[in-house]
């Protein structure tokens, strides 16, 4: 593991990512002199500029300047003319992973909330509760929250929370003392051999932790009871059932949001009141009421954050209407996530559910989306756009065409349409009051989700 002390000026290239602007500031709150660049100018890049932190728009040999650590993220390519330079001068780089591993050193105590699935969500709501319970932690965030005004908040107290990703298995750069393992599925097989060679990484993931330590996992999923029940250190469960923190007495209301009581081992420590939908979020707040139960807070601090928690960004978000349907985006982009958002969204008052999704790799879409494509269910009707390509290059052996046919085979009615412009027009011909659309997908669907409203 890298020590930080020996350096004072840090440059980071894709400053304006929600991780690295969150890192940024971590670096900054550390002590040390921070800059970065980006290809263009992204909303955390105001917030750093407040900060006093110096941003290039556009990638410089020159911006590096004087700087003695270069932090890069996954999507910055060796042969970026910053890295070169760094090279040149030899000057020691860190991939983002490896820099937040370091940087979590700093502190005594390290949260890490893992898992394929909710991550954000939980982070988030871990953060608000942080806020409420007074516990000055310090979290870092891969998503936009707007009470934060970015993905970081910064704390007084000794205790580091983090979403802690699995992609790369990047999260075996932490040393955390505590996990929160809420799933695991078949994601990022654009890197991971196969669901074992996952597996296998969350169960590495598990066994940084030290011998006093503690895991909390969800032993609804089968993958991670496995787990679970193979650890010999401190742990906790949660779950539906047959756990040590699971809900009872559960009500969706009428907006499909979910109120139940908190059950420990019998005991009812008592009632949450969530504003969001779906039974996924009701367990991502367990999990979040689990964890911070442990770090001091108490019961009716968790429960007054989670009454108030409104989503990240990109999670279930409301954009607008168009011709009187609500319009919605949500960042899912796996079947399991496609799934649970359309679960949820089915109880949330409607006539027709519109859901338009775009993949955004060919490797998802080739090995996620054309065979037994069943996650789309609970929807109407299914738009496919052509593919976003992400970081990957069209090597011709998967289209949205191919996607198409799946969905369709499993019962559901879906239509090709390449364009967002196509999209629009469809939608402008067949939406009435009451419809929801909900557009899915990781990558710039978000920004063309808002050409779709009025």
């Amino acid at each position: 593991m890298t020590n930080l002390s020996q350096f004072s000026k840090v440059h980071l290239v894709g400053i304006g990512g929600c991780s690295m602007s969150g890192l940024a500031q971590l670096f900054l709150h550390k002590g040390y002199h921070v800059q970065g660049s980006d290809a263009k100018r992204t909303p955390f890049v105001d917030s750093l500029e407040k900060q006093g932190i110096q941003v290039f728009i556009g990638h410089d040999a020159s911006n590096v300047g004087k700087s003695d650590l270069l932090v890069y993220s996954a999507a910055i390519p060796e042969d970026n003319c910053e890295r070169v330079y760094a090279r040149e001068q030899n000057i020691l780089q860190l991939e983002r992973k490896d820099a937040l591993g370091a940087i979590s050193q700093t502190y005594k105590n390290v949260i890490g909330i893992s898992g394929c699935h909710g991550k954000t969500t939980i982070t988030s709501m871990l953060a608000l509760i942080n806020e409420y319970s007074k516990l000055n932690s310090t979290i870092h965030i891969g998503g936009f929250v707007d009470f934060l005004g970015g993905g970081v908040k910064i704390g007084s107290h000794d205790t580091f929370i983090t979403e802690a990703c699995e992609f790369v298995e990047s999260f075996l750069s932490l040393c955390p003392d505590i996990i929160v393992l809420n799933n695991i599925d078949d994601d990022h097989l654009n890197y991971f051999k196969d669901i074992e060679h996952i597996v296998s990484a969350f169960e590495k993931f598990v066994n940084l932790l030290p011998e006093n330590g503690l895991l909390i996992a969800n032993t609804d999923d089968f993958r991670v009871k496995k787990i679970f029940d193979a650890h010999k250190g401190n742990k906790i469960s949660f779950g539906l059932n047959n756990a040590d923190f699971y809900p009872a007495k559960i009500v969706y209301n009428e907006m499909g949001y979910t109120e139940f009581n908190l059950i420990n081992n019998g005991v009812d420590l008592g009632r949450i009141t969530l504003n969001i939908i779906g039974e996924y979020n009701m367990m991502n707040s367990i999990a979040a009421s689990v964890c911070a139960l442990q770090l001091g807070a108490k019961f009716e601090n968790i429960a007054l954050a989670l009454h108030d928690f409104a989503l990240a960004r990109r999670r279930f978000e409301y954009y607008g209407t168009k011709q009187g349907a609500k319009v919605f985006h949500d960042y899912a982009h796996h079947p399991g996530e496609i799934k649970a958002v359309l679960g949820g969204a089915k109880k949330y008052p409607h006539n027709k559910m519109y859901v338009v999704f775009q993949c955004n790799s060919y490797s998802r879409a080739k090995t996620l989306f054309t065979k037994d494509v069943n996650c789309f269910n609970d929807a109407d009707i299914v738009l496919v756009p052509d593919i976003f390509p992400g970081r990957e290059k069209d090597d011709g052996t998967v289209h949205a065409k191919d996607m198409i046919e799946a969905i369709n085979n499993s019962g559901v009615t879906a239509h090709y349409l390449a364009e967002f412009s196509d999209i629009n027009d469809y939608l402008t011909k067949v939406l009435l009051p009451n419809d929801i659309v909900i557009t899915l997908g990781s990558g710039d669907v978000f920004e063309k989700t808002r050409n779709l409203i009025d």
